[in-house]
């Protein structure tokens, strides 16, 4: 196994980071660098920039219109983009429904989705969870009843991240009720303007409107929108779960926050041993493990692009991945909130967006969102499949 990179990937590296560096927004990579909110039009700026450089679709093959990259081409694209700054591309359409389609769904839907996600213009959101059913997915009730050449769907889905800007949803619902639950499952694709939808917020500790209820009142979908065969819905999701899964542990954006994470420290005298003492000492030793983690994680990554480039079957890993991403992006942000203190109090981001954080006590700016950041990325080891539910695979599909 050779972890180290070819001569033509450290070519290929450069020629990402020069556009990146070059076509970035720069007031988009000083709020992604600062932690601060983006707002809807930023993050989709920012994916149609992409998209017209043919790379929203990264891990696209060329049959599909994406770039056709190698497994180490696109982990050095998401590498340079997250440290060049650039928001992390919302992943509902490129990352996670549109290889289901690419793979499951038929030639009509293909034309119909993959262009309007490749382009950036279309926004999906994901209908997974619901009440009480959230890491025990196959118990959802969300049912979708067969009516001539539609579905009518009615139930409730919660947690949809960003529901209030989709144009569209992917759902699983329940098809049948018969045999196992996960037997009766089936994968929709949704219009969100579909008359009978209704996007509630959610408002979370951080003060932050990022999830929602989605409810669906007889909501007429074609039975076109049905992707693969019904009540095979089950074996789509467990295929698109390995991409998000993988996605979550996001090494990358974890480089990035070590760096901040590290200035943050300075700012606040932890960093240098010779003026904080041993508080100093201890910060420091905690940031060393932290990193530590982070370059075993790193490695761990490698090793699996490794094994997939030279076109061996790695281990199924995608909720190991998960796991210690997540438990990173926790440990990062607590990290970051201690070492501001009282300073890192919950903002009020509609006064941060108005120009109020430039009166922040002690001119102290790189604190504000950091409390905010600590509440939300509480939900990293829930979301996607808990990570108790993840060890107890891993525990079953790897370790055997």
């Amino acid at each position: 196994m050779d972890l180290a990179y070819t001569p033509e990937e450290i070519a290929f590296r450069t020629e990402v980071r020069d556009w990146v560096r070059t076509h970035l927004p720069g007031p988009i990579s000083t709020k992604v660098h600062a932690g601060t909110r983006l707002t809807r039009d930023e993050m989709q700026d920012w994916a149609r920039i992409l998209g017209k450089k043919g790379w929203l679709g990264w891990g696209w093959s060329k049959q599909f219109g994406g770039p056709g990259w190698n497994v180490v081409q696109r982990h050095l694209f998401e590498e340079e983009c997250a440290l060049a700054g650039a928001p992390r591309v919302i992943p509902f359409g490129p990352i996670m429904v549109a290889p289901v389609i690419m793979a499951f769904g038929n030639e009509a839907q293909q034309r119909q989705h993959l262009p309007g996600i490749a382009s950036g213009d279309v926004w999906w959101c994901q209908g997974y969870s619901e009440p009480g059913s959230g890491s025990d997915l196959a118990s959802l009730k969300c049912r979708a009843d067969r009516q001539g050449d539609h579905y009518i769907v009615n139930g409730q889905k919660t947690w949809t991240t960003l529901g209030q800007h989709a144009d569209w949803i992917f759902c699983l619902v329940r098809t049948s009720s018969e045999g196992k639950p996960q037997t009766g499952i089936s994968f929709l694709l949704i219009d969100m303007k579909t008359p009978g939808i209704t996007v509630r917020p959610i408002i979370l500790l951080d003060g932050e409107h990022e999830v929602n209820e989605v409810w669906f009142d007889n909501v007429k979908v074609p039975a076109t929108n049905l992707v693969g065969e019904e009540n095979k819905g089950w074996n789509y999701a467990k295929y698109l779960l390995a991409h998000e899964r993988t996605n979550i542990a996001d090494v990358n954006r974890a480089k990035r926050e070590l760096e901040r994470l590290k200035r943050i420290a300075k700012t606040e005298g932890l960093w240098d041993v010779a003026s904080g003492g041993a508080a100093a000492q201890r910060f420091r030793d905690q940031i060393a493990l932290l990193e530590v983690d982070i370059v075993a994680l790193e490695m761990m990554v490698l090793r699996v692009l490794s094994a997939e480039k030279s076109g061996k079957s790695s281990l199924d890993i995608a909720g190991l991945l998960k796991i210690r991403g997540s438990e990173i992006q926790q440990r990062y942000t607590e990290l970051m909130m201690l070492a501001a203190g009282p300073l890192s109090l919950p903002c009020i981001y509609e006064a941060m967006d108005a120009g109020w954080q430039g009166n922040f006590p002690g001119d102290a700016m790189h604190a504000a969102p950091l409390a905010g950041s600590y509440f939300n990325y509480r939900k990293t080891t829930i979301y996607g499949g808990s990570n108790e539910v993840q060890r107890n695979i891993v525990a079953q599909t790897v370790l055997g």
